[in-house]
């Protein structure tokens, strides 16, 4: 097994009005921090610790669990307003004056909303394996089989592996590469999303996936900063189609898609992508 930096990572904590943070911070404190935002039923700990170490070789690289989820107490929130008020919470607690935003699956639709908000706060935007939101012209329905693994209280690693890894014979041993990173956290009692988080996640994103198109698409317009839209083209969760249609709506936008790929792509394909986020960000 590989050791990997991001597994030694001190837990560290920040206070603010709604919660007691948890976060890690892995690299130089240089430039502009990058603030990673995790996926539906994500913790600190899902974050493939491979993926950490290539992005914290020459980023500032800041994790952190939203209120009420993981490592980090207090009531969560079942809206992505609420999950993006706890983001720009958390990074002003951190006395950060600004920041890039990488934003995986619910993440990155919480990411896009921050910008909205608090634009001054955001420099530039990454957005991984997401939507922006609402019903997006074109994009298919999930499918049962997805909905069903999705909300079952406890997936198992086949369950993951299908939900993030197309089926085929390099990508399932990429979800089983990223299996074996993260599995060795979970037998010493660390915490997962709890059923009340993992509810209010799940309401929020019914409730941004019933958002007008015409609303969907006013905000992202109102997206000033460089936003970078990645995918991979056989995701399961939300399709690619999602992405392209998104940026046509930006101001700023590059979008890179990868064959192969489903909603790890970012894990399957750790050293490419970090390489396109480096670009990105020092442009």
């Amino acid at each position: 097994m590989s050791t990997f930096l991001a597994d030694k990572a001190d837990d560290l904590t920040v206070e603010s009005s709604s919660a007691t943070f948890t976060y890690r911070r892995l690299g130089p404190q240089r430039g502009t921090p990058l603030v990673l935002l995790n996926r539906f039923r994500g913790t600190l700990d899902w974050w493939d610790p491979e993926f950490l170490d290539l992005l914290a070789a020459d980023h500032d690289v800041i994790l952190f669990d939203n209120v009420g989820t993981g490592y980090t107490d207090g009531t969560p929130s079942d809206s992505i307003e609420g999950f993006a008020d706890g983001a720009i919470e958390f990074i002003e607690a951190l006395g950060l004056a600004q920041a890039d935003l990488l934003g995986w699956s619910l993440g990155g639709i919480v990411a896009q909303h921050v910008a909205l908000k608090r634009p001054n706060l955001v420099r530039k935007l990454i957005v991984a394996s997401s939507t922006p939101g609402g019903q997006v012209p074109g994009a298919p329905e999930l499918t049962e089989k997805v909905l069903g693994i999705a909300t079952k209280p406890k997936a198992d690693a086949d369950d993951m592996i299908y939900l993030l890894y197309p089926e085929t014979e390099q990508a399932t041993a990429a979800g089983r590469r990223h299996i074996a990173h993260v599995s060795t956290r979970f037998p010493n009692g660390r915490p997962y999303v709890s059923e009340e988080a993992a509810a209010g996640q799940l309401t929020a994103l019914t409730k941004s996936g019933s958002t007008p198109w015409e609303q969907v698409q006013a905000g992202l317009e109102a997206i000033t900063q460089p936003v970078l839209y990645a995918n991979g083209v056989n995701d399961v969760m939300i399709p690619a189609l999602a992405s392209y249609v998104a940026v046509q709506h930006l101001q700023n936008a590059t979008l890179v898609l990868y064959a192969g790929a489903g909603h790890g792509f970012l894990f399957q394909y750790a050293k490419e992508f970090v390489t396109q986020v480096t670009n990105f960000l020092a442009e």
